[in-house]
């Protein structure tokens, strides 16, 4: 005998009882209002309390998460989750970056957990695909744990970041091209920030680093990563990103020049020579 599908009523009934919790907060991504009403919320508080979400594995949480990141409010979902504290068992090391200061312009520092949630929206405004705002999730993950007379620096971050990115994607189960555009983020994130300071030959160092020449697309991803994570901060929602500008310019500008996937001293010097001469002796703003 041929089997047909469930139908959704009867789907939902057989649903383990943690998935259904995850959908609550999914729905508050998704919905008009984005908001779980104080009761609901508590007796989702109780039931992780009691230990509803120990059966799940995290690879069975993957895809309600996924879907609350590409819905219109991700940030509506993440903010469920903390409340009830499922974000604490299903991604503690994004839960450990609430309340550790990261550097700003105005104010001097920001709550680094509030900054990922807007980042994750700001991803969301711009319709960034899946691998964008799970890099975003993720990228600053190795700044929970600096030195508290640093802060809010994070020096040598990435080399905690590194292997955290990868036991998340490990537990979750991440697609390739979301671990892969994460770890590319969590090391060149803050030098793309930086790319309006270069000269023509660091310019193109970078872009040779960062694969733009033979992975054009995932170059792209790595840029609205950035622009998402600048606009993230206080007072730049509406700003320009000249850095990614600067950075398609450059790129453009070596078009033509050699095999995309090669990088000589030769072809890496003819590069350099039109990126400068594209760039001429423009000052780039921030």
């Amino acid at each position: 005998m041929s089997s047909t599908p469930l139908p959704a009523a009867i789907g939902a009934l057989i649903r383990p009882p943690a998935l259904t919790l995850l959908q609550i907060a999914v729905a508050a991504s998704t919905g008009p209002d984005g908001e779980v009403d104080a009761e609901t919320l508590a007796l989702m508080a109780r039931q992780v309390e009691e230990g509803l979400l120990d059966p799940l594995s995290p690879a069975e949480a993957w895809p309600a998460l996924a879907e609350g990141l590409m819905a219109a409010a991700p940030s509506r979902m993440l903010r469920v989750l903390r409340a009830c504290g499922a974000l604490g068992r299903l991604l503690p090391e994004l839960e450990a970056l609430f309340g550790v200061p990261q550097s700003a312009d105005d104010p001097p520092s920001v709550d680094l957990g509030e900054h990922v949630l807007r980042c994750v929206d700001e991803a969301a405004r711009q319709q960034a695909p899946l691998a964008v705002r799970c890099a975003l999730l993720l990228c600053q993950v190795g700044k929970a744990d600096s030195p508290p007379e640093h802060l809010p620096f994070h020096y040598r971050h990435m080399e905690r970041g590194l292997p955290r990115i990868h036991a998340i994607a490990g537990r979750l189960g991440l697609p390739a091209d979301c671990v892969d555009l994460a770890v590319l983020a969590l090391h060149e994130l803050e030098r793309v920030h930086r790319a309006t300071e270069m000269r023509a030959g660091s310019l193109v160092a970078m872009l040779e680093r960062v694969d733009a020449f033979a992975r054009p697309g995932r170059f792209n991803d790595l840029l609205a990563v950035c622009a998402c994570d600048y606009r993230a901060y206080p007072g730049r929602a509406t700003r320009s990103y000249p850095k990614a500008v600067l950075l398609q310019r450059a790129a453009q500008a070596c078009a033509g020049l050699g095999e995309a996937d090669t990088a000589s001293d030769a072809l890496r010097e003819a590069r350099a020579l039109a990126v400068a001469e594209a760039l001429g002796s423009a000052r780039w703003g921030d």
